[in-house]
């Protein structure tokens, strides 16, 4: 271990390498429960999800340990799985084994930019207003998602969403004991704080539907053998032969738009995270990150592989900074993070319990599923993403506007592609009329262009039909 991790160098310990590994496991394995209940949305089996969310993950922090000797660990990304679910998939765009190929082409993509160097200059082509108003939309978007699951909002006729009626509504209930106990760890700084609010929130779930008869989720149990990944495995090669025949006409520019959010919000996140953990582990030198093109590459590769399991798109974890708190330094604590993936792969029901969500139909109705267990980590994560906004210069409209519009239009419309869509058109705008038109990078222009003309050809299309 000594000849493969800097252990010593970087002064640290294998027992502290072990630690910060199991810490990292435990800030983050709550999207192990998350996962499969968001992925089943697109049509896609809990069970099958699960085991690719593991497999994919654990091979991914590997590869980040061993190639770059990076404390960080790798899971499929909050944000992007709701833009898999719900953008690609539940809208109706495209369906999930096309969707699969997507991800997998984006993955690719990203691998090879990041192994010719050109990923920094499309990243930091992006305006830093941009990037807040984008990811603090994504974060509305994962709250408002949790406030649905957790039965607090429904839909209204007149204002899109109202209040959901309180009086007996166990689902609210619970899904704000499941909030108070998080938000309670959290603030004692407690390792594990979402894990321990789902684990709750699923206990009171359970014993409410067992004390008071009300809906509830059935034990099944908390081991078992794997299985389901048959379904989903591979799938992704008869995504690109459907995928291939879309690519006709005013499909082309849309799946292309598809294609750049995923880039960019994979990129988007792999960066910050990795400077955001490699600052706190001390491990950048003259302002660089060491081996930073090693460390992209093991994110890409991560992408890749969900995609042919059958996950969405992997990405570096900045709960990875609990790890480091805890202690650890080199790769050793991310290999540990991934074993511990692949031994979460034996708490199957346990997480299909926490995914099959509660119905709370009236009986003979259609199902109506509420996911309590999962609806108050949706509300946390969420919030903890509106941080991104401090960084906009709100002095300037033509930074701030652009920013705000994102951020409301994802939420607004249910669709991050679109947010981002209206935020780049508005961006490319402002600077335009307000004579800084060199301030707007020649990406941002283009990708406007492009959604404009998207936006153009679907409405000439429709008004023709």
């Amino acid at each position: 271990m000594a000849a493969l991790f800097q252990i010593r160098q970087r002064g640290s310990t294998v027992g502290r390498e072990v630690v910060g590994g199991l810490t990292t496991f435990m800030a983050m394995s709550y999207i192990l429960f998350v996962q499969p209940a968001i992925l089943q949305h697109a049509g896609m089996r809990t069970g099958a999800v699960f085991m690719a969310t593991c497999i994919a993950s654990a091979a991914a922090c590997v590869l980040m340990g061993v190639l770059a000797d990076y404390p960080i660990a790798l899971a499929p990304g909050m944000g992007e799985n709701t833009f898999f679910a719900f953008t690609l998939c539940a809208a109706g765009a495209l369906v999930w084994p096309e969707a699969l190929a997507l991800t997998v082409a984006v993955g690719v993509v990203f691998l090879l930019l990041s192994t010719v160097g050109l990923r920094s200059m499309l990243l930091n082509a992006i305006p830093d207003a941009l990037k807040s108003g984008i990811a603090a939309g994504i974060g509305l978007l994962i709250a408002l998602l949790g406030f649905e699951w957790g039965n607090f909002v429904k839909g209204h006729d007149i204002t899109f969403l109202a209040m959901a009626d309180v009086r007996g509504n166990h689902v609210a209930a619970i899904t704000l004991l499941g909030l108070a106990v998080t938000v309670a760890l959290m603030a004692f700084h407690v390792r594990g704080a979402i894990l321990i609010g789902i684990l709750a929130a699923t206990a009171a779930t359970w014993g409410a539907g067992r004390l008071w008869h009300v809906p509830g989720i059935t034990f099944h149990g908390v081991l078992g053998l794997p299985s389901g990944l048959e379904d989903t495995a591979g799938a992704f090669v008869g995504g690109f032969a459907a995928l291939g025949h879309k690519l006709t006409g005013t499909r082309v520019l849309e799946i292309i738009s598809f294609g750049f959010v995923l880039l960019f919000m994979d990129m988007f996140d792999t960066v910050g995270t990795l400077v955001g953990v490699a600052s706190r582990a001390d491990l950048i030198r003259d302002g660089k990150l060491p081996q930073a093109e090693r460390a992209l590459a093991a994110d890409a590769a991560g992408t890749v592989f969900g995609g042919c399991l059958g996950t969405s798109t992997v990405t570096s974890y900045i709960e990875s900074v609990t790890g480091v708190a805890s202690g650890a330094r080199s790769g050793l604590a991310a290999v540990v993070t991934g074993a511990c993936l692949l031994a979460a792969l034996f708490f199957q029901p346990l997480v299909e319990m926490v995914g099959g969500g509660v119905n709370i139909a009236a009986p003979g109705g259609p199902p109506v599923l509420r996911y309590p267990m999962i609806a108050p980590a949706l509300i946390v994560v969420g919030a903890m993403m509106m941080r991104a906004m401090r960084e906009v210069g709100w002095e300037d409209v033509t930074e701030s506007v652009p920013a705000f519009l994102a951020m409301v239009a994802i939420p607004f419309t249910f669709s991050i592609a679109t947010g981002i869509a209206i935020g780049f058109i508005a961006y490319a705008f402002g600077k335009l009329v307000t004579g800084r038109g060199r301030q707007c990078p020649a990406l941002v222009y283009v990708f406007a262009v492009l959604f404009v003309l998207e936006y153009a050809l679907a409405a000439a299309t429709k008004a023709i039909r």
